[in-house]
Formats: structure tokens, C-alpha cells, sequence
């Protein structure tokens, strides 16, 4: 059986970083990345990005040597990710905060709304109802992470976490001081409104879930395997039918709900910048399945039916 021979260059100094001899042919680039991780442990695995040009894509970790266009002598270019974080951990992080946040401003803890306000409470029905909700959207979201989600990608960059938590955060606090507040007005058309948010809130978390369930029963656990979703015998997975990202959808429809429920602006803005980050997402992978598979379903949209 014929070695291969690796080396490995800085992708922006084109510096030689470390040289690898006998490297079996079979070998993939995540058994590279640990072999050259002996010789620069301050990188460790999830650190590196390797690719065949200095400018072009990482390769994947289950790339096999052998099967990539090179010659028994391999030239591969390096470049540092940066500090790493678990998705899990990142996950976990975005959403306990919101859920904490939002109850601090929901009991009225001192320094808030000013003394006289202190541990008192809402006379409004739909002000507990709105925070019975957003702790359900978020206990859920918790609870997916750690029982449900299976992450293709491991880590992500350790910067990452303080932009989305300014975003998820900040969001939940600027919400949660109007929707908690003593001069809280109830939405225009009373029950009425309230409880027709509240359906529509109930139907889009369950419909949320329902996906993340067909979703996570595509991927065996301890795989990067990638499939066409289809939908499944539970109704809520018909909407695959016509989206890509029926998850994302769904989530949407939920915060709608919330806004229409609270009327309160905030949650609007936030239900905004939320569908226009989730329509990226959507069309990215959207793009993905239909460069992946050939047999792609072709009457899909990426977020809205027939129109995004």
C-alpha cells in the first residue's frame, strides 16, 4: 500500500506549519487534523479549517485523502477558526437567558419600575398569560437542545455567542419592561384577540416541535447523514409538502402569535429581524438540498408557500 506524504501550509503566510509522512490513504481529514494536532496542540481539532487552496472551502472531516485531487504528496493550507464553543453550550446560553430575564421583569424585582412596584402584580390576564407562554417557548427550547437537536457541525466560533446573546437577550428584556409594565395597555379587542394569538401561538410551537422530531429522526445519532425531509403521518409535517424549513415557519407564526397577543411593539420588531435572519437560513439551505439532491422536491419554497 502506497503512503501519502501531507503537508501543511499557513493559508496566509503560506509558511510550512508541519509535514506528515506515511499518512495512510484511507486516512480522513479528521484523523489529519488530530495528527496535526500533535505537533500544534494550541489547535485543536475544531480550531482547524484545511482546504486544497488558500482561498477555498473547508473540506469536510469525513473526507478521505485518496479520494481528493491530489497527488501522494499533498499539499494542504491551514487556517485558524478561533476559539471554539459547543452548539450545545451556545444553545443553552441564548435561551436560559431570555427565560430569566423575562421573569425578573414578570415579578417586578426591585430598580425596575420604581419602589412602589415591587413584587406586585399585573391585574391584566393576558400579561400572565404572555409570560406563561414565552417561558413555554423557551423551556422548549431548552429542553430540544439537550434531548432532541443532533448538530452536524460540533462547535462554533466563541464570538459567536456574545452577538447572538446581545440579540436574544437584549430582545427579552426590551419586550418584558412594556408587556410587564404597570401601564400596560391589554391589546384593542380584548379576549377575542387574545385568544385567537393564543391558538395560533399553541398550533405554530406544536408544529415546531413536530418538525424538530421528523428532522432529528433523519440523522442516526453520531451521524452527519443528510436526507430529503418528507413529511410523516402527523399532520404538522405536511407543510414539508410545500417548505424547506417548515421549523422555521413555524417559529415565526409563534412569535406572531406573541405579537398579536401582547400588542406590543418590541415583540413585532422582534418577530421582524427574526423571519428576515430565518429567511437567510431558509434559502441556505434551501439552496443546499437542491444542489445535493437531484430528485429534490421542485414545487418547495424555503420559508412562505408559493411566495419565499
Amino acid at each position: 500500500m502506497k503512503h501519502y506524504e501531507v503537508e501543511i501550509l499557513d493559508a496566509k503566510t503560506r509558511e510550512k506549519l508541519c509535514f506528515l509522512d506515511k499518512v495512510e490513504p484511507n486516512a480522513t481529514i479528521a484523523e489529519i487534523k488530530n495528527l496535526f494536532t500533535k505537533s500544534h496542540p494550541q489547535w485543536y481539532a475544531a480550531r482547524q479549517s484545511l482546504r486544497l487552496d488558500p482561498k477555498g472551502k473547508s473540506l469536510k472531516d469525513e473526507d478521505i485523502l485518496q479520494n481528493l485531487p491530489v497527488g501522494t504528496t499533498a499539499t494542504l493550507y491551514f487556517r485558524d477558526l478561533g476559539a471554539q464553543i459547543s452548539w450545545v453550550t451556545v444553545f443553552l446560553t441564548e435561551y436560559a437567558g431570555p427565560l430569566l430575564i423575562y421573569l425578573l421583569f414578570y415579578f417586578r424585582v426591585p430598580f425596575i419600575y420604581g419602589h412602589k412596584y415591587d413584587f406586585t402584580s399585573s391585574r391584566h390576564t393576558v400579561v400572565h398569560l404572555a409570560c406563561i407562554c414565552h417561558s413555554f417557548h423557551y423551556i422548549k427550547r431548552l429542553l430540544e437542545t439537550l434531548f432532541v437537536h443532533r448538530f452536524s457541525h460540533g462547535t462554533m466560533p466563541l464570538r459567536n455567542i456574545f452577538k447572538n446573546c446581545t440579540y436574544y437577550w437584549g430582545f427579552a428584556a426590551w419586550m418584558a419592561y412594556y408587556i410587564n409594565h404597570p401601564l400596560y395597555t391589554p391589546p384593542t379587542y380584548g379576549g377575542q384577540q387574545v385568544k385567537l394569538a393564543l391558538a395560533i401561538f399553541a398550533l405554530c410551537q406544536l408544529g415546531n416541535f413536530s418538525i424538530h422530531i421528523a428532522l432529528r429522526n433523519l440523522r442516526p445519532a453520531g451521524s452527519k447523514t443528510r436526507k430529503i425531509p418528507y413529511p410523516t403521518k402527523n399532520p404538522f409535517t405536511w407543510l414539508f409538502l410545500l417548505v424547506s424549513c417548515p421549523n422555521y415557519t413555524y417559529e415565526v407564526g409563534s412569535w406572531i402569535g406573541f405579537a398579536i397577543m401582547t400588542q406590543c411593539l418590541p415583540v413585532a420588531l422582534f418577530t421582524l429581524v427574526g423571519f428576515i435572519q430565518m429567511t437567510i437560513w431558509a434559502k441556505g439551505k434551501h439552496r443546499s438540498y437542491l444542489k445535493e439532491f437531484r430528485d429534490y422536491p421542485p414545487l418547495r419554497s424555503p420559508i412562505i408557500p408559493f411566495i419565499l
